[in-house]
């Protein structure tokens, strides 16, 4: 039976180890300054969201005029510490909102990848196992998807359905099924060709037995790279969205809706758009650049 084994069990069996411990001796070989640093910015930022109720007793949404535009207390003297980032036009603080806001943000990019994940993945294993009519119909699908305009499509579906955060999950989730269908479907492929597949279909293997011992193990790597940069690409389209008005509501915090909110005082208090964006940009390079690395060293790992 051990020509039935695929490459990554074989992988794991000579290494004595499952592939995420083989994930984490490769991350000890090939990792960077640049990776590490990411590594420690992702697990201060998630940690920092998901338990902003501690990090910051305000409420995100309580007013108080009465210290409307107080710029950050590290840029100016009028500024308070009570509020380290300032505050924006109706007194609320800069710093929980922005915290409550990456909550969101994680929230729908997380849901809607696994999401997209699940779906692309599936429809990527049947098209690439069955072929045929159902390949046809399953790549004219993705070739829809990927030929419209999404940002108009999702304007679409939002003024019809609704601006809940549902509906925008469902949108997220959406723009990124065909990606995993697409790889998936590639990698299905080239698998099939190979002794170990070919030497399970002529013992009679169950379909089911081959897509889930055989097939699904080597899809782990690829599928784990693209839900990195799915997630990079799903929290900047949450973020645009929102920007344009029809992603999360106000007063709901959102990275996109406050800088959206801030671009009326640019010239006069910059740090109502610039802290959110910051904290984006802060999000998106350290996400980005982990996935970078995971898919340059995703062969090493399943090697």
């Amino acid at each position: 039976m051990s020509e039935l084994t695929t490459p990554v069990r074989n992988a794991q069996a000579s290494a004595g180890s499952p592939w995420w411990r083989l994930l984490v001796k490769t991350w000890k070989r090939k990792s960077t300054p640049a990776v590490n640093i990411s590594f420690i910015v992702l697990a201060v930022i998630v940690g920092l969201v998901v338990f902003a109720n501690l990090v910051s007793p305000l409420d995100p949404n309580a007013i108080n005029l009465r210290h409307r535009l107080q710029p950050p207390p590290w840029l100016s003297e009028a500024g308070s510490w009570e509020y380290p980032l300032g505050t924006d036009a109706t007194g609320r603080d800069i710093f929980t909102r922005i915290l409550y806001g990456g909550r969101i943000s994680l929230l729908i990019g997380f849901v809607s990848t696994m999401i997209g994940m699940v779906v692309g993945t599936f429809l990527g294993v049947i098209s690439g196992y069955v072929r045929g009519w159902a390949d046809q119909f399953i790549m004219y699908l993705v070739d829809v998807q990927l030929s419209l305009p999404f940002i108009l499509l999702a304007v679409a579906v939002a003024l019809v359905l609704g601006r809940s955060l549902a509906v925008l999950i469902g949108i997220a989730a959406l723009s990124t099924w065909p990606y995993y269908t697409r790889v998936v479907r590639g990698t299905v492929l080239s698998l099939r060709g190979r002794e170990f597949f070919l030497a399970a279909w002529a013992l009679g293997g169950s379909h089911w037995h081959i897509m889930t011992t055989h097939l699904l193990p080597n899809l782990l790597s690829p599928v784990f790279v693209l839900v990195t940069l799915n997630l990079n690409r799903i929290i900047l389209l949450e973020s645009g969205l929102s920007f344009l008005g029809i992603g999360v509501q106000p007063p709901t915090p959102s990275w996109g809706n406050m800088i959206n909110e801030g671009r009326d005082y640019l010239n006069s208090a910059w740090w109502l758009a610039a802290m959110p964006g910051i904290a984006l940009a802060i999000l998106t390079v350290a996400i980005g650049t982990v996935g970078d690395w995971l898919r340059d060293v995703t062969d090493v790992v399943t090697q």
